[in-house]
């Protein structure tokens, strides 16, 4: 056939012909320019980004007529035999089909001839990461001295294959994917040599598919300049190549964020009917919702979204009336489920699995918004005129006066974790309130209604105890169960707020000793379960703690007996 495929005929012939491995090229043009070239060289990168063309290029500097130079002619004996492959002194070895330690010693015995016209006989083993550990093992003391006249040069795609006694010996160069900008730009210098119209956004769709290989991106505009001989439209690279329409991509986020169901499952089962590749589908999604939370975190996303502008100014727009968190949850989620899908034998039901996962998630709140919920959730619950410390909010259906006599019992014996208790603001504390006939039950009462309007913390700690007596100025009060209560009522801050309390209830001030007793052991073991048990659930179906569940879109973890 005479025909040569685009990726060989636009091959690059020159070290500054190399599209975007600037880093392996400059280096490699001052070893040569100051005569410090290693004897072994390993070029090791992703597919198609330039290794065995710069493999090439290097042997003809280096054998080139007027070499070792940087710039070879292209036009001498050597450097035309290279570039036609038929080189005698230059040695190209596929490693897959040579990986055998017999070839390898059939190598080593070649070696000891000197080079027939050119300078350097140059060895260039493709693959390398392919050699037997046999073969490696042949190698390796022709690798750390092989005679002056001869080079090596490794290219492999996998280097962590490599023996580490084989890579100790080389000076290794790492290649890049190339970036999807300068694939666009080299395709369009092809695209016009070739007299073929292409638009910018084809060329896109090419880039992003070759993935930073420009043998890729070379090959896929070979096969539409072959069905397209004239102009290549966009509509045209979606159907000849099966690529994914990008629109699909932000269709189905856009019904991921706006919480729609169906279209999000009609989007899927058209690109099904499509045979587009689902894996692929979803990890553009993937990638996309990455792309988004990128952009809503940081304006300058140049550098970050390797992507055409007007794709990034619709990313920003999809995002803007997102909250960074819920588009977090959904990254988050899609990124768990890759696997799953990757490994699926029906990924267009793994793929549904996980829409209805994402529709199970209730989007979290800021921080910001958080505390304003806080807000008016503490302001409505001070607009209650209800005088029970454990307070219900004046809509609910639950709280009856039926359910008075429990609460009464559930405040004086248990505690939310993470939930504190808080009574409605009232008048100034009334002056003198205690009588003289007034019992201590009622003493006692009126002393944790006061506690629990100025401080509802320290009614939490009071309301397990009792007022045992009262002896002139001095107030003695036994608490149940641990000393923590104990401990915490006897700080000096939690005294004086007594205190003040106790002057403004007994009009005089008021010596408040409080000490421990330990709760009664004559119950049962079961029954302080039942007991316990019951407590629980009563504080799992208090309309407070319903009501913060709904507001906040929390759940709670634990409920502890005091």
């Amino acid at each position: 056939m005479s025909y040569l495929v685009l990726a060989r005929k636009y091959r690059p012939q020159r070290f500054e012909e190399v599209v975007d491995q600037d880093h392996v090229t400059r280096t490699l043009t001052n070893a040569i320019e100051a005569d410090r070239v290693a004897h072994a060289l390993l070029f090791a990168g992703p597919r198609g980004t330039g290794k065995t063309t710069v493999a090439r290029i290097m042997a003809k500097a280096m054998n080139c007529r007027k070499g070792p130079t940087a710039t070879p002619c292209n036009a001498c004996q050597s450097c035309q035999s290279i570039t036609k492959s038929h080189a005698v002194d230059v040695y190209e070895i596929d490693g897959a089909s040579n990986n055998s330690v017999d070839q390898v010693r059939e190598l080593r015995e070649n070696i000891r001839y000197m080079p027939a016209h050119s300078p350097y006989k140059i060895y260039i083993i493709d693959e390398v990461h392919m050699l037997s550990i046999a073969a490696f093992n042949a190698l390796l003391k022709t690798l750390e001295e092989p005679p002056a006249h001869i080079l090596f040069m490794f290219a492999t795609t996998e280097p962590q294959k490599i023996p580490i006694t084989i890579l100790s010996r080389c000076q290794r160069h790492d290649f890049k994917r190339i970036g999807t900008q300068s694939l666009t730009q080299y395709m369009a210098q092809v695209a016009t040599q070739e007299n073929v119209t292409i638009d910018q956004d084809s060329l896109w769709l090419i880039a992003r598919e070759a993935a930073g290989g420009m043998r890729d991106a070379l090959s896929l505009l070979d096969q539409l300049i072959a069905a397209e001989a004239d102009a290549i439209s966009s509509q045209q690279v979606l159907e000849i190549l099966g690529i994914i329409n990008r629109k699909a991509i932000f269709d189905t986020a856009d019904a991921i964020l706006k919480q729609d169901m169906s279209v999000l499952l009609s989007i899927l089962e058209e690109n099904y009917r499509r045979g587009w590749d689902l894996k692929k589908y979803y990890a553009d999604l993937l990638e996309h919702f990455r792309n988004l939370l990128v952009v809503k975190l940081d304006s300058a996303v140049d550098d970050l979204i390797d992507n055409p502008s007007h794709e990034i100014e619709l990313m920003k727009s999809q995002a803007d009336p997102v909250s960074h968190t819920y588009l977090t949850q959904v990254f988050d989620l899609l990124f768990k489920q890759e696997v799953a899908v990757k490994l699926s034998q029906q990924p267009k039901l793994a793929i549904e699995m996980v829409f209805f996962r994402l529709f199970q998630i209730k989007p979290a709140l800021p921080i910001d918004e958080l505390i304003e919920k806080l807000d008016k959730l503490h302001a409505k619950l001070a607009a209650t005129s209800s005088t029970d410390p454990f307070v219900s909010l004046p809509d609910s259906d639950v709280a009856t006066q039926n359910t008075d006599q429990p609460l009464k019992k559930l405040t004086e014996s248990i505690a939310l974790e993470g939930i504190e208790t808080v009574s409605p603001a009232s008048d100034d504390v009334e002056k003198s309130a205690i009588e003289p006939d007034m019992s201590l039950g009622n003493i006692w009462e009126k002393l944790l209604a006061q506690v629990a309007q100025k401080h509802p913390s320290l009614h939490a700690s009071l309301a397990t105890g009792e007022l045992e007596k009262i002896t002139g100025n001095r107030l003695e009060i036994t608490l149940k169960g641990s000393d923590f209560n104990a401990s915490l009522i006897n700080r000096t801050k939690n005294q004086q707020a007594l205190q003040q309390i106790c002057q403004a209830l007994f009009g005089k001030n008021m010596e408040i000793k409080v000490k421990r007793q330990a709760a009664a052991t004559d119950q049962s073991v079961p029954e302080k379960k039942k007991l316990h048990e019951q407590l629980k659930q009563e504080a799992l179906n208090h309309p407070l703690v319903q009501d913060s569940i709904e507001i906040f879109g929390g759940k709670v973890v634990d409920v502890k007996i005091r």
